[in-house]
């Protein structure tokens, strides 16, 4: 039997099932939502069992409340498939009037919501699961917490593991759990098996209208391109269209876009808004991440020599992978994650911000001493912009490296951190 590596998603599963009745978990596709859910379920029923199928659709229409009797939590796999369990499971949960009752997990496509008459407000709540950290995946060693940093640590110590060559490898692998264990080259595989998933039927599953697959794919090669700026539709449009006979529309580019949201292939990071000295207007554009940077390789049909020859592109991917890793982290400590970019040109990779207010400022580099000043004299300059009469003083600064082999705070007090050593 294959050895379940813990999650960081386990911990907040079970805190979400202390305090509704049912969690819905979703995110995309082979990212261990399932494997995850049983875990901790006392009973499953798996609505796509080949063998049942069909009766366990017909079920959901004739007396869904028999699927849902069960030792709790209960698991339903691939709930989508009978949307009317929704409003069933809503009506058990208020009448059983005991938290923890039920998990849905399936697809990453969405379910048919004209099925469905009630929101689940008061009743559900969500839980997003990403591709697996450096720390899940057991690639980081996890001497760095950052909730400790949050908490007020001061001195920190770490030695990474990672030299240059495997964290190629592990931008173009990605953190899909099968993958993990896999000798390299079959791992290496199983990203342009999830790329080519998504071109040739996923992305039209998201929205149940048919898509030309060569300009899916010329989209997604076109944003991997760009990932980590904040091009407008009409930029995407532009590179679409340059190689194409006929041109392609930003309306349609943003529809495509639309249906990778909805199956979690793409997840931009959203800006952040702080109390500013000066009135500075600050950029409110999106940057442009896939939820794991293995997609962007696969999409480029690129492996990790080619990162090794190519440093400008491995940026662009392992700014993704640090992203994904920074995502994991703050859902687990109650935060979310966004970029900062203002008129002035001033530039913040990553801000974890929680929901108490607290925050820090990161800034990613791939590595070396010149990229690391330069994130230093970055994050300097976006401290001293920030009005601290109006809101807390940062816990941390951070420069989030990929080379190098040792965790430390400088004297400046600016943490120089390797992802390899990097934990929530």
């Amino acid at each position: 039997m294959k050895r379940y590596r813990k999650r960081i998603a386990d911990d907040i599963l079970k805190r979400k099932l202390e305090g509704k009745g049912a969690v819905l978990i979703e995110g995309p596709k082979w990212c261990g939502k399932t494997t995850t859910a049983e875990q901790i379920a006392a009973s499953i029923v798996y609505m796509d069992d080949p063998e049942k199928k069909e009766q366990n659709i017909a079920m959901s229409e004739l007396n869904p409340k028999r699927l849902l009797k069960g030792a709790t939590p209960r698991l339903i796999d691939e709930w989508q498939l009978a949307p009317k369990l929704w409003d069933a499971i809503r009506f058990e949960v208020d009448h059983r009037s005991e938290p923890g009752q039920f998990v849905l997990t399936g697809s990453a496509v969405p379910a048919d919501t004209r099925e469905i008459t009630h929101s689940g407000t008061g009743r559900f709540t969500w839980l997003t699961m990403r591709p697996m950290s450096l720390y899940e995946s057991g690639d980081s060693t996890g001497e760095v917490s950052l909730k400790k940093l949050f908490d007020g640590e001061v001195e920190i110590e770490g030695e990474s593991t990672l030299d240059i060559e495997r964290l190629a490898f592990l931008a173009c692998r990605g953190g899909w759990p099968q993958a993990v264990d896999m000798r390299e080259e079959i791992a290496l595989d199983q990203a342009v098996d999830y790329f080519e998933a998504v071109v040739r039927s996923d992305i039209n599953r998201a929205d149940h209208i048919q898509k030309n697959p060569e300009r899916v794919r010329r989209l997604m090669r076109s944003y991997a391109r760009n990932q980590g700026g904040q091009v407008p539709n009409t930029v995407l449009a532009r590179d679409i269209s340059a190689n194409d006979e006929k041109s392609i529309s930003e309306d349609t580019v943003a529809s495509y876009l639309q249906a990778l949201r909805k199956i979690f292939v793409v997840e931009d990071l959203p800006a952040w808004n702080p109390n500013l000295r000066s009135k500075t207007a600050i950029r409110s554009s999106d940057t442009r991440y896939f939820v794991d940077p293995s997609i962007a390789a696969a999409a480029l049909g690129i492996g990790p020599n080619d990162l090794l020859n190519d440093l400008k592109t491995f940026g662009f991917l392992y700014e993704t992978l640090c992203v994904r890793d920074l995502r994991v982290f703050a859902d687990v400590l109650g935060g979310s994650v966004y970029h900062y970019r203002d008129k002035d040109g001033q530039e913040c990779d990553a801000v974890v911000h929680l929901r108490n207010g607290a925050y820090g400022l990161i800034e990613i580099k791939l590595g070396g001493e010149r990229l690391i000043e330069e994130g230093v004299k970055s994050l300097k300059a976006m401290e001293a912009k920030i009005d601290t009469e109006k809101m807390k003083e940062p816990s941390f600064l951070m420069v989030l490296t990929g080379t190098g082999d040792y965790a430390y705070r400088r004297k400046d007090g600016v943490l120089v951190v390797p992802i390899g050593c990097l934990k929530n």
